[in-house]
């Protein structure tokens, strides 16, 4: 699917031109009355369905919105096309295991975590994006005015929560504490991370083990790790580069 398709699950027509049709097909003696009334009830679940799937996307705040078929997967031989194909079948959401993209800068982590939010918006899944830094951030904050116990549950939420650029900087003590009580609430539930660092590289920048050890035992254990290696794939998105087929 290209990017010009992704977006083909959002609403392009409103309801009064598609009922104008219906109607214009009925008159013309091209409907009998029972598929009239069956045409205008699915069209109306189309409706429906397309405006969730617009309402979840703007919810999750994705840097870009694509799909699994946007990435070139023959650019970088390296990559494990099968194991990232696999999970766009969304059987991880469903058994609630994490995913966890690391490798060097520039090879398409995030976009492929971003596919994979987006294809779960589509199945009806609600999907949040944040990169770690403003995550953190964000948590930070409520410490301040007191309202960390909404903001947490606001993070807990959603289905799928993707945090891009983890581990990246060494963590401070609240903010392990932070994540550890994230972690925790969100117990159940998918988390997609992307990161430069191998998850084995990550206790290190926990200033406590203990806390480390919780934390990272929560999500790398119930985690599938694709290791993305090759050249960067920054220069195969610049507009005008010429696309190879996947």
């Amino acid at each position: 699917m290209s990017r010009s398709n992704v977006t083909s699950d959002l609403p392009v027509s409103s309801g009064r031109d598609r009922r104008r049709s219906r109607l214009a097909q009925a008159d013309a003696g091209e409907l009998g009355h029972i598929e009239f009334l069956q045409s205008l009830c699915e069209d109306e679940l189309s409706r429906r369905d397309a405006a969730g799937i617009a309402r979840r996307v703007r919810a999750a705040r994705f840097e870009q919105v694509c799909a699994i078929e946007d990435y070139d997967f023959s650019y970088n031989a390296k990559i494990p096309t099968a194991r990232i194909r696999d999970l766009a079948t969304l059987r991880f959401i469903e058994a609630g295991e994490s995913v966890v993209l690391h490798g060097p800068v520039g090879v398409g982590k995030t976009m492929i975590a971003q596919a994979l939010g987006h294809l779960a918006c589509r199945r009806g899944y609600n999907v949040a994006f944040t990169k770690a830094s403003r995550l953190l951030a964000d948590l930070a904050g409520g410490h301040a005015d007191r309202t960390w116990e909404a903001r947490l549950r606001r993070w807990a939420r959603p289905a799928v929560l993707i945090v891009d650029d983890f581990a990246m900087r060494s963590f401070t003590p609240t903010q392990s504490d932070d994540l550890y009580e994230l972690v925790t609430e969100r117990a159940g539930k998918s988390l997609i991370t992307t990161a430069n660092r191998a998850a084995t590289d990550w206790y290190s920048l926990f200033p406590n083990a203990v806390v480390a050890e919780s934390i990272l035992d929560r999500v790398v254990n119930s985690a599938h790790h694709i290791h993305m290696d090759g050249k960067s794939y920054r220069p195969n998105a610049r507009p005008g580069a010429p696309k190879s087929k996947s």
